[in-house]
């Protein structure tokens, strides 16, 4: 095979993927209370899993943060597609962006390592915009055709600005009422397109 040429993806065997998915999980959790820099024997303990199978999936450390954030991001831009089939425009989109708050609040650990040069984790702003902003602006459009919000918000702004208003990272209720405000603001000089 050519350098030019890529390889194609390996299928991963299902045993193996469920001790990826175990591991993720349990990192995910361990994350959330010791921090990105837990001991891996942690993780591996959490998961189930030796330590043998944790560096055969996730030889860096990186590369574990890097599947968790994923991860994460993932399930928290899916919620958008759920909770539109589930709610009226204005309460799918306030359950969404109050997901994502609790998703900004719960990622301060991860944010510390992402922003720490690493250069495995260069790639993740562009996940991070590829995923949610098309999750944000689908919501955003709907409640907007509603008349239940302004029509002129950039769902990549609405995410920076909710990213700033949880960024301490300490006082989760009052990210919840800085998020209120938020989007309260929304609604302002929103009404039926005429």
């Amino acid at each position: 095979m050519s350098a030019a040429t890529p390889e194609p993806a390996r299928r991963v065997r299902a045993d193996a993927q469920r001790s990826i998915d175990a591991l993720v999980e349990a990192a995910r959790e361990v994350f959330g209370v010791s921090g990105v820099d837990a001991p891996v024997r942690e993780i591996t303990g959490r998961a189930g899993v030796g330590l043998a199978t944790f560096y055969r999936h996730f030889p860096e450390r990186s590369d574990l943060v890097t599947a968790v954030f994923r991860h994460e991001v993932d399930a928290c831009a899916d919620t958008a597609a759920t909770l539109a089939d589930a709610y009226g425009p204005l309460e799918a989109l306030v359950r969404w962006l109050r997901r994502f708050t609790e998703f900004v609040g719960a990622k301060q650990g991860l944010a510390a390592a992402l922003h720490s040069g690493n250069p495995a984790f260069e790639p993740l702003p562009a996940y991070f915009r590829q995923r949610f902003e098309p999750a944000l602006g689908s919501l955003l459009a709907a409640a907007a055709a509603a008349g239940e919000v302004r029509a002129d918000v950039d769902p990549l702004e609405l995410l920076y600005a909710v990213s700033r208003l949880c960024s301490s990272g300490v006082d989760h209720a009052g990210d919840e009422r800085m998020v209120a405000l938020l989007i309260d603001g929304l609604r302002f000089g929103a009404g039926p397109k005429a």
